[in-house]
């Protein structure tokens, strides 16, 4: 058989669309383990099994014998090593494949409900007041919501500042919002096991990335030390932000629409027309 046999088989539509499924299920993961510690793990996954290739090549009966012993339990460690990696994965595809029937309404009150959260951020920062903030969206933080004090109660500005405030029993630990409601506050989250992330950055901060490596949460942090408003989504984060940066990132996390935004924007400065016009 010739190898002009196999090419109108390997032109068909469907190894097409097979071999570009598997390229697209190899990026993702890829994407996803980059910058975590399932890097240098699986280099070390990917010498061994040279070594065993070596083995084998050169009759190294000891070593192939070794080798050949732990391949058995190679699953449970790649289950244990990279448990959180393989959530985040499963986490990354169930929240696009999944139906928008099955999806929760997220920014039901519009734009007004996360104002309330940058303006309190930028009053503790202003007050370096350190805040931890997480909201929930599609996976539920229910197991940490009831280790935490529960509240269930308004969103409002007020509330969060007093929350906060270090002379209050609440302030060590994050609020989560759920469903735009304060659910818990003194809530303890799971620690960042990323190796690469600064030395630098305190509890508060590992706590956010950590939230968010686990689901698909976002996260607001206001350090204690500097006063920086930090945002963190999908285990990144970016510092520094001002009011509007925060508002855009926290707007477009919760799918609250662009066009409602500029109507809202366009409604307001029409009113201010009006009254410098009356007045």
């Amino acid at each position: 058989m010739q190898i002009n046999d196999y090419i109108p088989t390997v032109g068909t539509l469907r190894n097409v669309v097979d071999i570009t499924l598997v390229f697209v299920i190899v990026y993702v993961v890829l994407k996803l383990f980059r910058g975590t510690r399932a890097v240098p793990t699986m280099v070390g996954m990917v010498i061994i099994g040279l070594l065993y290739w070596l083995a084998v090549a050169q009759e190294l009966a000891t070593l192939e014998t070794v080798l050949r012993s732990a391949v058995p339990y190679i699953g449970f460690v790649v289950i244990i090593l990279f448990a959180s990696e393989i959530r985040q994965a499963l986490i990354y595809f169930g929240n696009r494949l999944r139906f928008p029937i099955l999806r929760r309404q997220r920014g039901s009150l519009g734009e007004t409900i996360y104002d309330e959260i940058v303006l309190a951020v930028t009053t503790l920062a202003s007050e370096k007041t350190g805040a931890l903030i997480v909201i929930e969206r599609d996976v539920g933080l229910r197991n940490f919501i009831d280790a935490g004090v529960q509240l269930d109660s308004k969103l409002s500005y007020d509330l969060l500042v007093t929350i906060f405030n270090p002379s209050t029993p609440l302030h060590d630990g994050a609020v989560i919002i759920q469903r735009e409601r304060i659910a818990a506050a003194s809530v303890f989250l799971p620690l960042t096991k990323n190796p690469g992330i600064s030395r630098e950055l305190g509890t508060r901060h590992r706590a956010a990335i950590g939230v968010t490596e686990g689901s698909d949460a976002v996260s607001v942090v206001v350090s204690e030390e500097t006063g920086l408003i930090t945002y963190v989504e999908n285990g990144v984060m970016k510092r520094n932000l001002d009011t509007t940066q925060l508002r855009t990132l926290l707007l477009g996390a919760m799918d609250i629409p662009v066009v409602e935004r500029k109507r809202e924007q366009t409604k307001t400065m029409k009113e201010s027309e009006t009254e410098i016009t009356v007045g």
